[in-house]
């Protein structure tokens, strides 16, 4: 990995009860919350062996199949690209838990390991009970109008490729040691974005590798360096970040998991605005410059800029959906988008 001088901002002490939600969502960059989860007893498990945690992990399993990732040992636990970008390097299968933790541990001592990944997964639906035991306290109101979704990662040493997330992100390293490397959004250029489709995990990644950087492919990356930070998280360690923040992450150990909580703070009604980028392809970025310089000002004034800015000078009838959006004005407009879609 390409050095990066900048760690990110370590909290020590902090209890498991007294987690500075305030001060993290009000700060909105990186933070790792040392130790918060060392006295689960999944982190336990996992400081004794890779067996006891995995046979920890399947007394909760009921059988239901997940979705597991094969790569070859050659791909090195980076799940990817071929070489044009046009297909994965790896293989989605429906598995069961039990199995193919398994083959994990089958290979826990082979230098020249298959790549093992589950990524994502539920903990409720698939582990139902495993958080009765695991859990961080989630005594904030925005929980309560925002309930997590919580989901597991789990694999042997493994490569997730540099990428935002819609949500605000709350990641704790349970079995194994896990690197984060950490960029704000408004490095997106330097990071070299990928095909919008397909993608080894649902969104964007970089096309750099970050193992061995192409600088003369990929000259810009040097500047995302210089503004990137690492977290190097130990088993109990938790590491929030904000939405939207790029992240590349590696698992370090034979056998790694992780738990993480996904939320967002905005209404469940709004649409994600990865709809609007698309549909912005379609209709805003092959004009000519002198239109889309227009069009900026445009939504700077109705999107960009204060919510009530655009409506303020209306009589409020007269409003429509420049008024505060709620969860009926979402239907209406949304509807009303599907029309002219479908013209």
């Amino acid at each position: 990995m390409t050095d990066i001088a900048r760690k990110t901002k370590i909290l020590e002490g902090v209890a498991p009860d007294a987690i500075p939600y305030d001060a993290l969502m009000e700060a909105q960059e990186p933070a790792v919350l040392k130790g918060i989860a060392g006295d689960w007893p999944l982190v336990r498990r996992g400081m004794e062996s890779p067996r006891r945690a995995i046979a920890y992990l399947t007394s909760f399993y009921e059988g239901r199949p997940v979705v597991g990732y094969v790569g070859a040992p050659e791909i090195k636990g980076r799940f990817f690209y071929n070489e044009d970008a046009t297909t994965l390097n790896f293989q989605a299968q429906r598995v069961k838990l039990d199995a193919f933790l398994e083959r994990i541990h089958d290979h826990l001592e082979d230098e020249a390991a298959p790549s093992f990944y589950i990524g994502s997964t539920d903990a409720d639906v698939y582990l139902p009970g495993l958080r009765n035991e695991n859990d961080l306290i989630l005594d904030h109101p925005m929980f309560e109008r925002n309930p997590p979704l919580v989901g597991l990662w789990i694999g042997n040493r493994t490569i997730a490729s540099a990428h935002y997330d819609y949500s605000n992100n709350i990641a704790c390293c349970l079995v194994g040691r896990r690197r984060f490397t950490l960029f704000p959004p408004e490095q997106i250029a330097n990071l070299y974005p990928g095909p919008l489709e397909p993608t080894p995990g649902g969104q964007v990644v970089s096309m750099v590798n970050f193992s061995a950087p192409d600088f003369e492919r990929y000259p810009r990356f040097r500047e995302a360096l210089a503004a990137g930070e690492v977290a190097e998280l130990e088993p109990g360690d938790v590491l929030f970040y904000p939405a939207m923040w790029w992240h590349h992450v590696e698992a370090l150990e034979p056998f790694n998991v992780m738990m993480n909580y996904w939320w967002n703070v905005s209404p469940a009604f709004m649409d994600t605005p990865q709809i609007t980028l698309m549909h912005a392809l379609l209709s805003l970025r092959d004009r000519p410059d002198t239109e889309k310089r227009a069009w900026r000002a445009v939504f700077d004034y109705y999107v960009f800029g204060p919510a009530g800015q655009a409506g303020a000078h209306l009589p409020e009838r007269a409003r429509g959906p420049l008024a505060p959006l709620d969860e009926r004005g979402a239907r209406r407009l949304r509807a009303w988008l599907l029309n002219r879609l479908n013209r």
